[in-house]
């Protein structure tokens, strides 16, 4: 700790981090342990986390993540997809398909950006907000598969008629950026997505996954 941080608040967010890489919740023993601080400087943090809604603890005594944290992750969205659109624009244009970057929710993908190609006579109109699946579609399956670590080279998925009839969809993940979970991807009115789209998707999700570092 340098002498401009705040050890206090330090201590806080690394309990926040811990909490959100458990879906059993830890209790202040644990907590303890892990930070390597006493268990009255643990409860003192929970108690202020909790009065911000931050953490919630159950019955048992656990420790878990508060309804709070999602009151501040919708206000990600919107920087997210800031940060994504010039690449989402380059890519619709160059491949001439609806561009997407979709995010998890739950259990669900989310399309959060949507940019569609201006130059086409048609394309498939795919809206931000729609949701599906994440074992279906092409983000969905891109993005299980990163999470599974059973994503191969050339590193992005392919799909047909799995959310619209006739559509294809190609899809690569995020990589590499702590805390979010998602795929850059096009959509397209074909029968098969064409040799070129797959690495240039790739490139795509790539590109924003470096402007959201």
């Amino acid at each position: 700790m340098t002498a401009e941080t705040s050890q206090t608040l330090d201590r806080g967010l690394r309990v926040l981090k811990l909490l959100a890489d458990t879906d059993h919740g830890l209790t202040v023993t644990e907590l303890s342990n892990k930070l390597g601080v006493n268990r009255t400087v643990v409860y003192r943090l929970l108690a202020t986390l909790e009065q911000h809604a931050l953490v919630r603890r159950d019955l048992g005594g656990r420790a878990r993540v508060g309804l709070g944290v999602l009151r501040l992750g919708r206000q990600v969205h919107p920087l997210v997809r800031e940060a994504a659109l010039p690449a989402l624009r380059s890519l619709a244009e160059d491949i001439g398909a609806t561009a997407h970057l979709t995010l998890v929710d739950g259990a669900e993908a989310l399309a959060v950006a949507v940019v569609e190609p201006t130059w086409t006579d048609y394309h498939v109109a795919y809206r931000a907000g729609f949701r599906h699946p994440l074992d279906r579609g092409a983000a969905g399956r891109a993005i299980l598969a990163a999470r599974q670590g059973s994503l191969i080279e050339p590193g992005f998925t392919l799909t047909h008629g799995e959310l619209e009839a006739g559509a294809s969809g190609a899809a690569a993940p995020l990589i590499g950026i702590t805390g979010i979970e998602g795929s850059v991807g096009v959509v397209m009115l074909a029968d098969a997505v064409p040799e070129r789209v797959g690495p240039r998707v790739v490139d795509a999700a790539r590109e924003v996954a470096d402007a959201l570092r």
